[in-house]
């Protein structure tokens, strides 16, 4: 049951940028803030993001950008890219579609999705966290908010 007295210091553990939505955790207790978003967090967030790039045969945009990316750039994006003079740690990154990445980080530099994108020639056009660790978005429309049920916890 909501009561107002929990609004007391509570703060989202993490942030998406101004152009991302989905997942956010708010809380109270900075030990789980930490465990989120701390330097040594080793806590999963996965996120779907939908890209494109420059077709095979020149033209400005790929239909299918699966059948158009590089097996090569796929490899960059799971391990080899650096940012900002770090390099950065392994991610899980499969195709959920032909158009759409499901990137799994272990981290969260500024902007580093999108940057890692970039890297490898490719556009985000729309990126979403959809889990963090074992807490899912599922269906929870957006501007929405729910407490961790009792099989939820970081």
């Amino acid at each position: 049951r909501f009561n107002f007295s929990q609004l007391q210091g509570l703060a989202p553990a993490g942030r998406l940028d101004i152009d991302s939505v989905g997942l956010l955790v708010l809380t109270q207790d900075g030990r789980v803030a930490r465990q989120l978003i701390g330097e040594d967090s080793e806590m999963e967030k996965e996120y779907l993001v939908r890209v494109t790039c420059t077709a095979p045969d020149g033209s400005d945009i790929a239909t299918d950008v699966q059948a158009a990316f590089s097996e090569q750039g796929m490899a960059l994006l799971r391990h080899g890219l650096e940012l900002d003079g770090e390099a950065l740690k392994p991610a899980k990154v499969s195709w959920a579609n032909e158009d759409q990445l499901r990137v799994v980080l272990q981290q969260g530099k500024k902007r580093q999705i999108r940057r890692m994108c970039e890297a490898v020639g490719l556009q985000v056009l729309g990126l979403k966290r959809v889990r963090i660790g074992s807490v899912v978005l599922g269906k929870l429309p957006a501007g929405q908010w729910r407490y961790l049920r009792d099989d939820e916890r970081f």
